[in-house]
């Protein structure tokens, strides 16, 4: 069993993770991560140990198989807590493959997104997209700077009362 010390349990702390987060996914089921807070000059590192919460929908099942998949997601990560950070969160969402899932295929997929979201980022990186030139500005010649009058304009045009439909 997960210690009480170790597990989320309220919505705040879980939304903190989910929005804050770097998340990763697997076959059955996603990792949200948030590690902890540095430490200011002079002050103590957190004493806290790392938490864990576990969301497992309905669409994962009945009640009997939520509860089993929950009960193998929080004993696979009981054994797996020494290698996260004191204060560290970590929200555990299981998709409904989850309840097909061996108990070893489930480690698996846990070792392996845990591995991915606890990875130390590189140097921010720029995506590429509409940060550099939006495609109302790109000339078709493909850079914003080239200048020129062949600007491609992307724009919808709808009669007038008619709603978009997504």
């Amino acid at each position: 069993m997960l210690s009480p010390r170790n597990r989320m349990r309220r919505s705040a702390e879980f939304g903190l993770v989910m929005r804050r987060g770097r998340r990763t996914g697997r076959d059955s089921l996603i990792v949200a991560y948030l590690p902890p807070r540095p430490a200011e000059e002079g002050t103590p590192a957190p004493a806290e140990e790392p938490r864990v919460g576990f969301v497992v929908s309905k669409a994962v099942g009945g009640a009997v198989v939520r509860k089993q998949v929950q009960r193998r997601l929080r004993h696979l990560v009981r054994e797996r807590l020494s290698l996260l950070p004191p204060g560290s969160l970590m929200v555990i969402r299981a998709k409904p493959t989850a309840a097909d899932q061996t108990y070893h295929t489930l480690g698996e997929q846990l070792d392996d997104a845990l591995r991915s979201v606890t990875r130390p980022r590189g140097p921010a990186k720029r995506r590429r997209g509409r940060a550099a030139g939006t495609p109302e500005d790109t000339p078709v010649g493909g850079s914003p700077q080239s200048g020129g009058e062949d600007t491609v304009r992307e724009t919808a045009q709808r009669p007038s009362g008619e709603r978009a439909t997504s």
